[in-house]
């Protein structure tokens, strides 16, 4: 049976890939076939001769235990760092949701246990007509939330899983990601949080000084089902 996780946030910048590549590792290690896939990005870093590349793309492809190529995983990329659908109108070139399900398709034929990273929040708009969710309505995909613990993170995790419930989606848990040093309230943001969210909670991971050298036997996450 193939398992499909798409993982959303409750903002842009909150850590999303980073999570992704905890679970990717951690599904990985039970024997799954893992693959990351991006379907949108944008944000492109260039190298030295001349070519581009996007960080998140290269770290789904280093934790994922299937072989991908950078279109497999990343289909539709831009190299500003703005809104896709921004990009997308003032390029020329549509985000179609079909060409973002043809490629998960292919995925499927190579993996078995499948994260689909979105981009910003919940409702990132993928044309001036439809957003991600609407497409990961179409997949019927379950939803994994990730909320950096921060100000106002209270009533944009309330907001995002309410949201997802109301697309008739199940959300199989929430991961809480602490993405600043020296939060004294962490605690209490999550208790606040285990009060309203309905989801499960899978984990908790905790601030990361260097993403490059991430334990992952330290951090302690669930797989979601």
């Amino acid at each position: 049976m193939i398992k499909k996780f798409f993982v959303t946030g409750t903002d842009t910048n909150i850590g999303k890939t980073i999570v992704s590549s905890i679970l990717l590792k951690k599904a990985s290690e039970l024997g799954y076939k893992t693959a990351g896939y991006k379907p949108v990005s944008s944000g492109m870093i260039k190298k030295e001769n001349g070519s581009f590349f996007n960080q998140d793309v290269l770290i789904l492809r280093k934790n994922s235990s299937t072989l991908l190529s950078d279109i497999e995983i990343n289909p539709i990329s831009f190299i500003e760092n703005a809104p896709p659908h921004i990009l997308s109108m003032l390029q020329e070139k549509k985000i179609e949701k079909k060409y973002l399900s043809l490629f998960l398709k292919k995925i499927t034929e190579k993996s078995n246990w499948i994260l689909i990273e979105g981009a910003g929040g919940w409702y990132t708009p993928l044309s001036q007509k439809y957003t991600f969710s609407d497409w990961v309505k179409e997949e019927k995909l379950k939803v994994v939330l990730v909320v950096a613990i921060k100000l106002g993170c209270i009533n944009h995790a309330i907001l995002t899983e309410k949201a997802i419930f109301s697309e008739n989606l199940i959300c199989s848990g929430w991961i809480a990601n602490n993405i600043n040093p020296n939060n004294k309230y962490t605690l209490f943001y999550i208790q606040t949080l285990l009060n309203y969210i309905k989801s499960p909670l899978l984990g908790i991971v905790p601030y990361l000084n260097n993403v490059k050298e991430i334990d992952f036997s330290k951090i302690k996450i669930k797989l979601p089902i």
